[in-house]
């Protein structure tokens, strides 16, 4: 991990006086950033004087924020791979609190990494700061004491699945549906225009040293057995951003035809595939917004595994494409049958029924349609417009 000294000093953006309302995020994903970049566009739009500081990624630099520390600072996978950066995180949390005290800003807008970001929220309680969660924690997979946690903590939520916003109000957390950004975010007319390649897989590993090194070796494996299988299909490697390409390549058998995909063209790449293999995440999710079928892999270490089996006790899958539909749209592949063999033979199962492929490409599109709301505003509009009425600015 990157050490944790704040990357930039505390001045005021190039287009705001010292005066104007000062905003904390902080996004520890690369999704968050992405998120959390359209929000605070919006947010200037709204109120072109406000300043952002915080933690998050490049996207959100570009924005103009001002970055205390980089999302790639908290990006871990697992319980037990974070005991190893305990001490950088604790000095990223007295920094933080520190500058809190000192900046008092107007409010918090806490992105994904809901570990983190609930010790974030109690330093704004104690400090008076009000505390927006964009991006939901995905509480209603544990059990109620986040819930409780967040009933106390949270000035509102602002949810992005339809389903969340009456599961706070059950639990009397003020809450509000805005819709999903990336329906609003992504350019559907360009990319649904695409015709998907006959024969063409699409890999999607991760962006964590632990997802790549766990999965990649899987999904290598998984392609030299479909390659001989059908000696005609091709493979795309879509590489997340900050992931180095040579430490992908090093994991492919060079008797297996590929190209890699940079981050930029991400979804026209993975639009172009007939299906994906990819690691459990927002990409999964994307894949399905973009129509395109996908095997969803994930592994913990045991110990983490078995943790998370104690503590996640309300849900029965793991992507977002089966939560929302409430049913399996896509495969979920687990710790021991997130393996190759199994990767290989699910995608041959899809490969050798034309006809089952499309069949869930025509339930994707009909999940795409239902989270979008015709004539309302966009997502991260409707979160800027909530967050300036509640704070009356």
């Amino acid at each position: 991990m990157p050490d944790s000294t704040p990357l930039r000093p505390d001045v005021p953006g190039p287009n705001s006086s010292p005066n104007a309302p000062l905003f904390w995020f902080n996004a520890g994903e690369a999704s968050g950033d992405m998120h959390g970049a359209a929000l605070i566009r919006a947010m200037q739009n709204l109120h072109p004087e406000a300043r952002f500081r915080g933690m998050g990624g490049d996207a959100m630099q570009e924005c103009g924020m001002e970055l205390d520390f980089h999302s790639s600072q908290l990006s871990l996978m697992g319980l037990t791979e974070v005991f190893a950066h305990v001490p950088n995180i604790a000095r990223m949390l007295i920094q933080t609190w520190k500058t809190l005290k000192r900046t008092r800003p107007q409010a918090m807008v806490l992105l994904d990494s809901p570990d983190y970001n609930f010790l974030l929220a109690r330093m704004g309680r104690r400090l008076g700061i009000p505390v927006f969660f964009y991006i939901s924690p995905q509480v209603w997979a544990w059990r109620t004491g986040r819930v409780k946690f967040l009933e106390k903590y949270a000035r509102r939520i602002l949810c992005i699945l339809p389903f969340e916003q009456p599961f706070y109000e059950k639990h009397n957390v003020a809450a509000e549906f805005v819709g999903h950004p990336l329906v609003d975010e992504l350019d559907f007319d360009h990319l649904l225009a695409l015709e998907p390649e006959d024969k063409l897989i699409g890999i999607l590993p991760g962006s964590r040293r632990k997802e790549i090194e766990t999965l990649m070796p899987e999904f290598s494996r998984a392609a030299r057995i479909l390659h001989r299988f059908e000696p005609g299909l091709r493979f795309r490697i879509i590489r997340a951003p900050g992931v180095d390409k040579a430490k992908l390549r090093s994991y492919w058998p060079e008797d297996v035809p590929m190209d890699m995909a940079e981050p930029e063209n991400r979804y026209e790449a993975m639009r172009s595939c007939s299906l994906l293999m990819a690691a459990s995440g927002t990409v999964t999710f994307e894949a399905s917004l973009l129509e395109t079928p996908c095997i969803v892999a994930y592994k913990l270490s045991p110990f983490t595994y078995w943790l998370a089996r104690k503590v996640v006790t309300k849900i029965e899958y793991i992507s977002l494409t089966n939560l929302i539909t409430e049913k399996t749209v896509l495969p979920e592949l687990l710790q021991k049958e997130a393996n190759a063999d199994v990767l290989a033979a699910t995608a041959t199962h899809w490969l050798s029924a034309p006809g089952l492929l499309k069949e869930k490409r025509v339930e994707l599109a009909e999940l795409r349609r239902s989270l979008r709301r015709p004539g309302a505003p966009s997502a991260p509009v409707k979160a800027a417009e909530i967050i300036f009425q509640d704070l009356n600015l």
